[in-house]
Formats: C-alpha cells, sequence, structure tokens
C-alpha cells in the first residue's frame, strides 16, 4: 500500500492563492473583530486547511477535519449552538472518521492522495434525502429539547450538514455543494450570534471564506472525475 504524499507542486497556483487569502481573511476579521479567542482562530486556519486538502480528494484533508470538527464543537457550546455541538461532534466528526476509511480504502490508480470519484444512483440519492429528513425531525426534538438557540437555522444545519457528511463519505462530487449549503445556513447562524456578541464576527467571516472553498472543491472534482473517466 502506497503512503500518502504531498510532491512538490501538489498545489497549483490557484489554490495556494486561495488558501493564503483564505487565512488572510480570516486573520484580519479576527484582529478587527476579535483579539481575545486564540482557539477561535486556531479553528478557522485548521479549517481551512482541511478544506485544500479535501478539494484534491487528499484523505489528509479528513484527518484534519477530524480535529476541526472538535474544535467548532467547542465554540458552538459556548453560544449554546447545541445543534452544532451534536452535529459536528456526533455526527460529523464520525462521518469524518469513516469518509476516511472510504477514501484510503478506494484510491485512485492506487495512488493514496486522490480518491476514485464515485457516481451515485438517483436511487440512492432519493435513500439520502429520506434519511436525511428522518435525522432532521429526530434532532429538532432534541434540540428544542435542550433549548438550543435560534432553533430553526440549527435545525436545517443539521439536514444539510448529514447530507454533505453522507455523500462526502460516499466519493461524491456534490458533497461540496450539500457543505455550501450548510456553509450558508452557518452564515446565517452566526451572524444572528452577533447581534449578542460581535466577536462572533470572525466566524461568519470564516464560514463565508469556507463557502468560497466548497464551490472550487465542487468545481475541482467534477475536473478530477472527468480526468478518471478518461483514465489520465
Amino acid at each position: 500500500m502506497k503512503k500518502i504524499k504531498i510532491q512538490k507542486g501538489y498545489f497549483s497556483t490557484f489554490e495556494i492563492l486561495l488558501w493564503s487569502f483564505s487565512i488572510l481573511f480570516i486573520v484580519v476579521s479576527y484582529a478587527v473583530f476579535d483579539r481575545s479567542n486564540v482557539f477561535s482562530l486556531a479553528s478557522s486556519i485548521i479549517g481551512i486547511t482541511a478544506l485544500i486538502f479535501v478539494a484534491k480528494g487528499n484523505p489528509v484533508g479528513q484527518i484534519i477535519m477530524v480535529i476541526f470538527c472538535i474544535m467548532y464543537g467547542i465554540i458552538s457550546y459556548s453560544f449554546a449552538y447545541y445543534g452544532e455541538v451534536i452535529t459536528y461532534l456526533g455526527m460529523s466528526l464520525p462521518m469524518a472518521v469513516c469518509a476516511l476509511v472510504s477514501w484510503l480504502k478506494n484510491p485512485y490508480n492506487s495512488n493514496k492522495s486522490e480518491v476514485k470519484i464515485n457516481v451515485i444512483t438517483k436511487r440512492e440519492i432519493c435513500f439520502m434525502l429520506a434519511l436525511s429528513l428522518v435525522v432532521t425531525v429526530a434532532f429538532y426534538f432534541v434540540l428544542k429539547y435542550f433549548n438550543t438557540a435560534n432553533l430553526i437555522p440549527s435545525t436545517i444545519s443539521v439536514l444539510t450538514s448529514f447530507a454533505a457528511a453522507y455523500l462526502l463519505f460516499r466519493r461524491s462530487p456534490y458533497f461540496a455543494l450539500a457543505y455550501a449549503l450548510n456553509d450558508i445556513v452557518l452564515i446565517v447562524l452566526w451572524t444572528l450570534a452577533t447581534l449578542t456578541d460581535v466577536s462572533y464576527v470572525s466566524v461568519v467571516v470564516c464560514f463565508v471564506v469556507f463557502l468560497a472553498n466548497d464551490l472550487y472543491s465542487f468545481l475541482n472534482w467534477q475536473r478530477m472525475q472527468k480526468k478518471q473517466l478518461r483514465g489520465e
């Protein structure tokens, strides 16, 4: 079994710039609106780093994502966003571990640095949507019981997160679009949090940057899929 290797020139100039500007926006927003929660800053930087690897279909991204899930869960707990805590620690984190195993077992042409992209059927999509709705309804009552702040957006976040995690595990390019939808929900969620504490603006900026990276992930996975189908 080949080891995961990151060779010189692995990332394109655009990917390096995307990562660099993402970090810059996060650091600037932290310096302007926060300056105290270093933990939140570190979490955002780790999250962005995970996404650039995920955009390449590299299992390293899933390893880093596990760390981000733990840190983001702690941040969410600080504002009583129990939906985010449960979603990331109880769902996204174990799904990231499952995705890591799935990606390592399904390399493209034995290249452990690139996952073999999968095409899921319409039947499986219907199954995923049905399962997502069941999970979301169940989570709604759990979140309501814990008096979760901004209940409706938190519940919608569960729906988009579950769908994204499922598609990520199944190695479908559409995981990135599902995460992009989740980013939009989280931008709304944390914007509401800024009405109470302006320092959370840095978290809003974090998910705006995540949105840009997830959209790039979708485009790059589409490009990777075409290459794989051509056998390159």
